[in-house]
């Protein structure tokens, strides 16, 4: 009998010794007020941040840095995009000083517009290059690979070859003047210029369009190059590349079909 007497004991020993429960009407009141201060911090500290970043002086627009500008300034550069100094830092319309840049200064092919915490606008910008000038009036415009003509210059920059579009004087060319347009020869001219490799792009003077497929080239040194059309124009390049190369003391380079190019001293 002794065995159940001493199981009732230790059972009423390990009840009495777990932590009495509080009772449930106080745990359903602690957890309400629980989250409604977490709901309170949480709104106090939004609160703070929006102030920090609208209200404060801390995060201001105080300057702005330029990059990348190669004909620009960086002085024309600010004055176009026009960032609000003195604003929240958080609040400049980013997009619209792009915007702005793109209207203002087509030189520009693109920007990037970076908040630079706590008191900086940065523009990082890349300019145009022109590959072909088209000379009008006296002065030059300058046209880009894409064939955005994005400036005018009253002085021809170097290594940036003329256009000179001829095809109304031959009957082949007025034939292709008729069926493509200047427009169109024009753009094989700028395709033609934006694929010349770069160390023939150095001596190239004028990118002269007699047809669609009679584009040639006048080099320095009395050196003229036979391109043909705009089609295939990197193989073009790297064949006119090696031909110079194997024939330095070459006048004329005929690259038009570039599986069968030709060289010459005359």
């Amino acid at each position: 009998m002794a065995g159940p007497v001493t199981a009732e004991r230790g059972g009423r020993q390990q009840s009495e010794s777990r932590p009495p429960r509080p009772p449930r009407r106080l745990a359903r009141l602690v957890r309400p007020r629980a989250l409604a201060l977490l709901a309170l911090g949480a709104v106090l500290l939004g609160g703070a941040a929006l102030w920090v970043l609208y209200g404060s002086q801390w995060l201001r627009a105080e300057r702005v840095t330029v990059s990348g500008t190669r004909v620009l300034t960086p002085a024309q550069v600010r004055a176009a995009a026009d960032v609000p100094l003195g604003h929240p830092l958080i609040s400049v319309d980013t997009d619209a000083v792009e915007a702005r840049l793109r209207s203002e200064l087509p030189r520009i092919a693109s920007v990037d517009v970076v908040r630079s915490w706590p008191h900086e606008i940065g523009l990082k910008v890349t300019e145009r290059t022109p590959v072909l000038l088209v000379e009008k009036g006296g002065k030059f415009i300058e046209v880009d690979a894409e064939g955005v003509r994005f400036a005018t210059v009253s002085r021809a920059p170097e290594g940036v070859p003329t256009l000179e579009l001829t095809a109304s004087q031959s009957a082949t060319g007025t034939a292709s003047l008729r069926r493509f347009g200047a427009n169109r020869l024009m753009g094989e001219a700028v395709r033609v210029a934006g694929d010349i490799p770069a160390a023939v792009a150095r001596d190239a003077r004028v990118v002269r369009v007699a047809s669609y497929d009679g584009i040639s080239l006048e080099l320095t040194g009395d050196r003229t190059v036979d391109w043909g059309s705009g089609e295939k124009g990197p193989a073009k390049a790297r064949t006119l590349t090696a031909l110079m190369k194997a024939s330095p003391g070459a006048l004329h380079f005929d690259v038009s079909v570039p599986t069968a190019p030709a060289a010459s001293a005359s």
